[in-house]
Protein backbone atom coordinates (compact mmCIF):
# COMPACT_ATOMS: atom_id res chain seq x y z
CA UNK A 1 0.00 0.00 0.00
CA UNK A 2 1.43 3.43 -0.89
CA UNK A 3 2.38 5.85 1.70
CA UNK A 4 1.49 9.37 1.14
CA UNK A 5 4.35 10.02 -0.90
CA UNK A 6 3.12 7.56 -2.82
CA UNK A 7 5.50 4.84 -2.90
CA UNK A 8 5.55 1.36 -2.03
CA UNK A 9 6.31 0.61 1.70
CA UNK A 10 9.10 -2.26 2.56
CA UNK A 11 10.12 -3.63 6.11
CA UNK A 12 13.53 -4.01 6.41
CA UNK A 13 15.12 -6.67 9.47
CA UNK A 14 18.39 -6.92 9.94
CA UNK A 15 20.09 -7.09 13.60
CA UNK A 16 23.38 -5.67 11.69
CA UNK A 17 22.77 -1.49 11.00
CA UNK A 18 25.07 -1.74 8.33
CA UNK A 19 23.11 -4.43 6.36
CA UNK A 20 19.79 -1.83 6.87
CA UNK A 21 22.28 0.78 5.77
CA UNK A 22 22.65 -0.68 2.32
CA UNK A 23 19.70 -2.01 1.38
CA UNK A 24 18.13 1.37 2.56
CA UNK A 25 20.84 2.73 -0.31
CA UNK A 26 19.84 0.48 -3.07
CA UNK A 27 15.85 1.10 -2.59
CA UNK A 28 14.93 4.62 -1.12
CA UNK A 29 14.96 6.37 -4.09
CA UNK A 30 11.95 3.85 -5.52
CA UNK A 31 10.02 2.85 -2.10
CA UNK A 32 9.26 4.37 1.56
CA UNK A 33 11.73 2.63 3.83
CA UNK A 34 11.43 1.67 7.92
CA UNK A 35 13.58 -0.68 9.78
CA UNK A 36 13.45 -3.24 12.64
CA UNK A 37 17.02 -4.13 14.21
CA UNK A 38 15.28 -7.66 15.83
CA UNK A 39 12.12 -9.59 15.52
CA UNK A 40 9.93 -8.34 17.76
CA UNK A 41 9.86 -4.47 16.39
CA UNK A 42 9.67 -6.02 13.20
CA UNK A 43 6.24 -7.52 14.25
CA UNK A 44 5.10 -4.46 15.55
CA UNK A 45 6.14 -2.61 12.61
CA UNK A 46 4.50 -5.03 10.18
CA UNK A 47 0.93 -4.27 12.07
CA UNK A 48 1.60 -0.92 11.90
CA UNK A 49 -1.06 1.01 9.38
CA UNK A 50 -0.37 1.00 6.39
CA UNK A 51 1.19 -2.32 6.43
CA UNK A 52 4.41 -3.13 4.36
CA UNK A 53 4.05 -3.97 0.71
CA UNK A 54 6.73 -5.79 1.41
CA UNK A 55 9.41 -7.23 4.10
CA UNK A 56 12.87 -8.03 4.07
CA UNK A 57 13.87 -10.11 6.60
CA UNK A 58 17.42 -11.53 7.87
CA UNK A 59 17.40 -15.09 9.36
CA UNK A 60 19.90 -15.18 11.95
CA UNK A 61 18.94 -12.88 14.45
CA UNK A 62 19.16 -12.84 18.37
CA UNK A 63 15.88 -13.47 19.87
CA UNK A 64 13.28 -13.85 16.90
CA UNK A 65 14.88 -15.43 14.21
CA UNK A 66 13.63 -15.12 10.61
CA UNK A 67 11.84 -18.38 10.78
CA UNK A 68 10.05 -17.25 13.70
CA UNK A 69 9.07 -14.19 12.91
CA UNK A 70 7.35 -15.22 9.81
CA UNK A 71 5.96 -17.59 10.91
CA UNK A 72 4.03 -15.24 13.43
CA UNK A 73 3.51 -12.66 10.46
CA UNK A 74 1.65 -15.57 8.39
CA UNK A 75 -0.41 -16.11 11.31
CA UNK A 76 -1.71 -12.79 11.90
CA UNK A 77 -4.49 -12.19 9.60
CA UNK A 78 -3.53 -8.47 9.39
CA UNK A 79 0.30 -9.44 7.99
CA UNK A 80 -0.46 -12.86 6.61
CA UNK A 81 -0.38 -11.48 3.01
CA UNK A 82 3.04 -9.30 3.08
CA UNK A 83 5.15 -10.98 1.30
CA UNK A 84 8.09 -11.88 2.70
CA UNK A 85 11.78 -12.05 1.18
CA UNK A 86 14.74 -13.59 3.57
CA UNK A 87 18.05 -12.14 3.19
CA UNK A 88 20.86 -14.48 4.50
CA UNK A 89 24.20 -15.65 3.77
CA UNK A 90 22.68 -19.16 4.20
CA UNK A 91 22.56 -20.98 1.39
CA UNK A 92 21.78 -24.83 1.79
CA UNK A 93 19.16 -25.93 -0.20
CA UNK A 94 16.95 -27.21 3.18
CA UNK A 95 17.10 -23.66 4.51
CA UNK A 96 15.79 -22.14 1.32
CA UNK A 97 12.87 -24.48 1.54
CA UNK A 98 11.96 -24.33 4.88
CA UNK A 99 11.64 -20.45 4.49
CA UNK A 100 9.80 -20.84 1.36
CA UNK A 101 7.38 -23.88 3.30
CA UNK A 102 7.05 -20.96 5.53
CA UNK A 103 5.23 -19.02 3.54
CA UNK A 104 8.41 -16.45 2.04
CA UNK A 105 7.93 -15.76 -1.39
CA UNK A 106 11.88 -15.42 -2.41
CA UNK A 107 15.35 -15.71 -0.80
CA UNK A 108 18.49 -13.24 -1.60
CA UNK A 109 21.86 -14.12 -0.13
CA UNK A 110 24.37 -11.94 1.05
CA UNK A 111 26.85 -10.11 0.18
CA UNK A 112 23.81 -8.00 -1.67
CA UNK A 113 23.98 -7.44 -5.26
CA UNK A 114 22.13 -3.93 -5.78
CA UNK A 115 20.37 -4.79 -9.43
CA UNK A 116 19.35 -8.12 -7.81
CA UNK A 117 17.97 -7.09 -4.87
CA UNK A 118 15.90 -3.73 -6.74
CA UNK A 119 14.79 -6.56 -9.14
CA UNK A 120 13.53 -9.10 -6.92
CA UNK A 121 11.71 -6.21 -4.60
CA UNK A 122 10.07 -4.60 -8.03
CA UNK A 123 8.69 -8.07 -9.19
CA UNK A 124 7.21 -8.92 -5.91
CA UNK A 125 5.63 -5.52 -4.94
CA UNK A 126 4.30 -5.30 -8.41
CA UNK A 127 2.94 -9.13 -8.09
CA UNK A 128 1.27 -7.92 -4.60
CA UNK A 129 0.03 -5.22 -6.23
CA UNK A 130 -1.83 -7.03 -8.63
CA UNK A 131 -3.17 -9.63 -5.88
CA UNK A 132 -4.71 -6.61 -4.18
CA UNK A 133 -6.40 -5.39 -7.23
CA UNK A 134 -7.75 -8.71 -7.78
CA UNK A 135 -8.73 -9.33 -4.43
CA UNK A 136 -10.74 -5.82 -4.48
CA UNK A 137 -12.20 -6.83 -7.45
CA UNK A 138 -13.52 -9.82 -5.73
CA UNK A 139 -14.63 -7.84 -3.15
CA UNK A 140 -16.91 -5.94 -4.96
CA UNK A 141 -17.76 -8.66 -7.01
CA UNK A 142 -19.27 -9.82 -3.80
CA UNK A 143 -20.67 -7.10 -2.94
CA UNK A 144 -22.91 -6.80 -6.46
CA UNK A 145 -23.88 -10.65 -5.16
CA UNK A 146 -25.34 -9.80 -1.98
CA UNK A 147 -27.17 -7.17 -2.92
CA UNK A 148 -28.65 -9.30 -6.01
CA UNK A 149 -29.66 -11.59 -3.30
CA UNK A 150 -31.39 -9.07 -1.10
CA UNK A 151 -33.10 -7.64 -3.82
CA UNK A 152 -34.24 -10.95 -5.66
CA UNK A 153 -35.79 -12.05 -1.73
CA UNK A 154 -37.37 -8.83 -0.69
CA UNK A 155 -38.69 -8.15 -4.16
CA UNK A 156 -40.57 -11.79 -4.10
CA UNK A 157 -41.41 -11.33 -0.75
CA UNK A 158 -43.12 -7.95 -1.69
CA UNK A 159 -45.06 -9.93 -4.19
CA UNK A 160 -46.41 -12.08 -1.54
CA UNK A 161 -47.55 -9.39 0.87
CA UNK A 162 -49.72 -8.12 -1.85
CA UNK A 163 -51.20 -10.99 -2.74
CA UNK A 164 -51.78 -11.93 0.69
CA UNK A 165 -53.23 -9.01 2.84
CA UNK A 166 -52.07 -10.87 6.67
CA UNK A 167 -48.68 -11.03 5.57
CA UNK A 168 -47.04 -7.95 6.25
CA UNK A 169 -45.75 -8.04 10.17
CA UNK A 170 -46.03 -11.86 9.72
CA UNK A 171 -43.26 -12.00 7.37
CA UNK A 172 -41.23 -9.58 9.83
CA UNK A 173 -41.70 -11.38 12.74
CA UNK A 174 -40.95 -14.98 11.75
CA UNK A 175 -38.08 -13.78 10.10
CA UNK A 176 -36.95 -12.99 13.47
CA UNK A 177 -38.20 -16.05 15.67
CA UNK A 178 -36.19 -17.78 12.66
CA UNK A 179 -33.13 -16.25 13.65
CA UNK A 180 -33.38 -16.40 17.63
CA UNK A 181 -33.90 -19.67 17.38
CA UNK A 182 -31.26 -20.42 15.39
CA UNK A 183 -28.70 -18.47 17.39
CA UNK A 184 -30.28 -20.00 20.31
CA UNK A 185 -29.94 -23.93 18.34
CA UNK A 186 -25.86 -22.89 16.89
CA UNK A 187 -24.11 -24.55 19.66
CA UNK A 188 -26.32 -27.67 19.95
CA UNK A 189 -24.58 -30.94 19.47
CA UNK A 190 -27.35 -32.08 17.78
CA UNK A 191 -26.88 -29.89 14.80
CA UNK A 192 -23.32 -31.32 13.77
CA UNK A 193 -22.01 -27.46 13.26
CA UNK A 194 -24.71 -26.59 10.85
CA UNK A 195 -24.98 -23.42 12.34
CA UNK A 196 -22.93 -20.97 11.65
CA UNK A 197 -22.96 -16.53 11.24
CA UNK A 198 -23.42 -16.93 7.37
CA UNK A 199 -26.01 -19.83 7.59
CA UNK A 200 -27.92 -18.03 10.43
CA UNK A 201 -27.98 -14.96 7.79
CA UNK A 202 -29.00 -16.56 4.59
CA UNK A 203 -32.25 -18.63 6.84
CA UNK A 204 -33.13 -14.85 8.13
CA UNK A 205 -33.09 -13.73 4.75
CA UNK A 206 -34.96 -16.19 3.21
CA UNK A 207 -37.73 -17.24 5.79
CA UNK A 208 -39.69 -13.79 4.22
CA UNK A 209 -40.10 -16.58 0.88
CA UNK A 210 -41.99 -19.16 2.82
CA UNK A 211 -45.45 -18.99 1.65
CA UNK A 212 -44.31 -17.50 -1.91
CA UNK A 213 -46.36 -20.20 -3.40
CA UNK A 214 -49.79 -18.37 -2.14
CA UNK A 215 -49.40 -16.11 -5.60
CA UNK A 216 -50.70 -19.44 -7.12
CA UNK A 217 -53.71 -20.16 -4.87
CA UNK A 218 -56.56 -18.54 -5.82
CA UNK A 219 -58.36 -15.69 -4.32
CA UNK A 220 -61.51 -17.00 -3.44
CA UNK A 221 -59.63 -19.89 -1.44
CA UNK A 222 -56.27 -17.54 -0.22
CA UNK A 223 -58.96 -14.98 0.25
CA UNK A 224 -61.93 -16.40 2.22
CA UNK A 225 -63.10 -15.02 5.02
CA UNK A 226 -64.44 -18.17 6.86
CA UNK A 227 -62.97 -22.07 7.18
CA UNK A 228 -61.89 -24.27 4.29
CA UNK A 229 -63.64 -27.07 2.38
CA UNK A 230 -61.67 -30.18 2.67
CA UNK A 231 -61.36 -29.83 -1.25
CA UNK A 232 -60.04 -25.88 -0.61
CA UNK A 233 -57.46 -26.88 1.82
CA UNK A 234 -56.30 -29.53 -0.56
CA UNK A 235 -55.78 -26.46 -2.97
CA UNK A 236 -54.51 -24.27 -0.11
CA UNK A 237 -51.91 -27.10 0.43
CA UNK A 238 -50.49 -26.99 -3.32
CA UNK A 239 -48.72 -23.83 -2.38
CA UNK A 240 -45.74 -25.65 -0.28
CA UNK A 241 -44.76 -26.76 -4.19
CA UNK A 242 -45.38 -23.54 -5.91
CA UNK A 243 -43.44 -21.84 -4.06
CA UNK A 244 -40.75 -24.38 -4.17
CA UNK A 245 -41.27 -24.45 -8.14
CA UNK A 246 -40.92 -20.56 -8.13
CA UNK A 247 -38.18 -20.52 -6.82
CA UNK A 248 -36.17 -23.06 -8.49
CA UNK A 249 -36.87 -21.01 -11.81
CA UNK A 250 -35.69 -17.90 -10.15
CA UNK A 251 -32.33 -20.28 -9.77
CA UNK A 252 -32.04 -21.25 -12.92
CA UNK A 253 -32.58 -17.73 -14.84
CA UNK A 254 -30.22 -16.05 -11.91
CA UNK A 255 -27.89 -18.64 -13.65
CA UNK A 256 -24.95 -20.94 -12.75
CA UNK A 257 -22.61 -18.57 -11.26
CA UNK A 258 -25.52 -17.37 -8.77
CA UNK A 259 -27.66 -20.57 -8.33
CA UNK A 260 -24.33 -22.62 -7.71
CA UNK A 261 -24.21 -20.18 -4.67
CA UNK A 262 -27.75 -21.30 -3.33
CA UNK A 263 -28.67 -18.57 -1.99
CA UNK A 264 -32.00 -19.64 -2.73
CA UNK A 265 -31.96 -22.92 -1.31
CA UNK A 266 -32.82 -22.47 1.90
CA UNK A 267 -35.58 -20.41 1.03
CA UNK A 268 -36.67 -23.15 -1.65
CA UNK A 269 -36.57 -25.75 1.28
CA UNK A 270 -38.70 -23.97 3.84
CA UNK A 271 -41.48 -22.90 1.24
CA UNK A 272 -41.35 -26.62 0.21
CA UNK A 273 -41.35 -28.50 3.91
CA UNK A 274 -42.29 -26.29 5.94
CA UNK A 275 -46.03 -27.60 7.10
CA UNK A 276 -44.09 -31.17 7.63
CA UNK A 277 -44.32 -32.32 10.62
CA UNK A 278 -42.17 -34.57 13.22
CA UNK A 279 -44.62 -37.35 13.18
CA UNK A 280 -44.56 -37.61 9.43
CA UNK A 281 -48.52 -36.46 9.22
CA UNK A 282 -47.82 -33.24 7.67
CA UNK A 283 -47.55 -32.45 4.19
CA UNK A 284 -46.74 -32.03 0.83
CA UNK A 285 -44.02 -35.30 1.24
CA UNK A 286 -45.08 -36.57 4.85
CA UNK A 287 -41.51 -36.32 5.67
CA UNK A 288 -40.42 -37.28 9.60
CA UNK A 289 -38.20 -36.27 12.15
CA UNK A 290 -34.80 -36.14 10.73
CA UNK A 291 -35.34 -36.26 6.66
CA UNK A 292 -37.21 -32.62 7.03
CA UNK A 293 -34.43 -30.26 6.56
CA UNK A 294 -33.59 -27.90 9.38
CA UNK A 295 -34.59 -25.14 7.54
CA UNK A 296 -37.78 -26.54 7.26
CA UNK A 297 -38.52 -27.70 11.18
CA UNK A 298 -37.23 -24.11 12.03
CA UNK A 299 -39.90 -22.45 10.06
CA UNK A 300 -43.33 -24.71 11.12
CA UNK A 301 -42.52 -23.44 14.85
CA UNK A 302 -42.20 -20.10 13.76
CA UNK A 303 -44.88 -20.01 11.72
CA UNK A 304 -47.39 -21.93 13.95
CA UNK A 305 -46.66 -19.76 16.90
CA UNK A 306 -47.22 -16.34 14.75
CA UNK A 307 -50.44 -18.00 13.81
CA UNK A 308 -51.46 -18.97 16.92
CA UNK A 309 -50.62 -14.76 18.49
CA UNK A 310 -52.23 -13.41 15.24
CA UNK A 311 -55.75 -12.26 14.88
CA UNK A 312 -57.67 -13.83 11.60
CA UNK A 313 -60.77 -13.01 10.35
CA UNK A 314 -62.16 -17.03 11.09
CA UNK A 315 -60.37 -16.00 15.13
CA UNK A 316 -58.77 -14.24 17.87
CA UNK A 317 -55.23 -14.05 18.67
CA UNK A 318 -53.96 -16.72 21.30
CA UNK A 319 -52.31 -15.42 24.44
CA UNK A 320 -48.77 -16.45 24.20
CA UNK A 321 -48.63 -18.30 27.20
CA UNK A 322 -51.29 -20.53 25.29
CA UNK A 323 -49.20 -20.05 21.98
CA UNK A 324 -46.26 -21.70 24.33
CA UNK A 325 -48.42 -24.26 26.00
CA UNK A 326 -49.78 -25.56 22.11
CA UNK A 327 -46.43 -25.59 21.03
CA UNK A 328 -44.86 -27.85 24.20
CA UNK A 329 -47.68 -30.55 23.25
CA UNK A 330 -46.64 -30.47 19.45
CA UNK A 331 -43.10 -31.76 20.82
CA UNK A 332 -42.39 -34.98 18.98
CA UNK A 333 -45.19 -34.59 16.81
CA UNK A 334 -45.50 -31.57 15.08
CA UNK A 335 -42.24 -30.26 15.99
CA UNK A 336 -38.67 -30.99 16.51
CA UNK A 337 -38.11 -31.70 19.82
CA UNK A 338 -34.65 -30.27 20.59
CA UNK A 339 -36.14 -26.63 19.27
CA UNK A 340 -38.93 -27.07 21.13
CA UNK A 341 -36.27 -27.08 24.22
CA UNK A 342 -34.69 -24.33 22.61
CA UNK A 343 -37.54 -22.37 21.85
CA UNK A 344 -38.63 -22.86 25.66
CA UNK A 345 -35.59 -21.42 26.73
CA UNK A 346 -36.27 -18.40 24.55
CA UNK A 347 -40.06 -17.67 24.35
CA UNK A 348 -39.75 -14.63 26.19
CA UNK A 349 -37.69 -13.09 23.07
CA UNK A 350 -40.33 -14.55 20.75
CA UNK A 351 -42.97 -12.17 22.77
CA UNK A 352 -40.90 -9.65 22.32
CA UNK A 353 -40.74 -9.57 18.61
CA UNK A 354 -44.24 -10.00 18.38
CA UNK A 355 -45.15 -7.37 20.33
CA UNK A 356 -42.41 -5.04 18.08
CA UNK A 357 -44.17 -6.01 14.96
CA UNK A 358 -47.83 -6.66 15.92
CA UNK A 359 -50.36 -5.80 13.47
CA UNK A 360 -53.00 -4.68 15.59
CA UNK A 361 -53.64 -3.61 19.01
CA UNK A 362 -55.31 -6.54 20.10
CA UNK A 363 -52.57 -8.55 19.49
CA UNK A 364 -49.95 -6.65 21.68
CA UNK A 365 -52.72 -7.06 24.39
CA UNK A 366 -53.01 -10.58 24.09
CA UNK A 367 -49.21 -10.58 23.93
CA UNK A 368 -48.73 -9.13 27.52
CA UNK A 369 -51.15 -12.45 29.27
Amino acid sequence: MADSSGKHKVLIVDDTPENIQILMETLKDEYAIVAAINGQKALQMAAADPVPDLILLDIMMPGLDGYQVCEKLKADDKTKNIPVIFVTAMTEEEDEQKGLELGAVDYITKPFRPSLVKSRVRNHVELKRYRDHLEELVRERTKELVLTQDATINSLATLAEYRDPETGGHIKRTQNYVKALSIKLKDHPNFNGFFNDDTIDQLFKSAPLHDIGKVGVPDHILLKPGKLTDEEFEEMKKHAAYGSDTLFRVELELGADVAGMSFLSFAREIAYTHHEKWDGSGYPQGLKDGEIPISGRLMALADVYDALISRRVYKSPFTHSKAVEIITEGKGQHFDPDMVDAFLEIHEEFRQIAIEYADHDEERESLAK
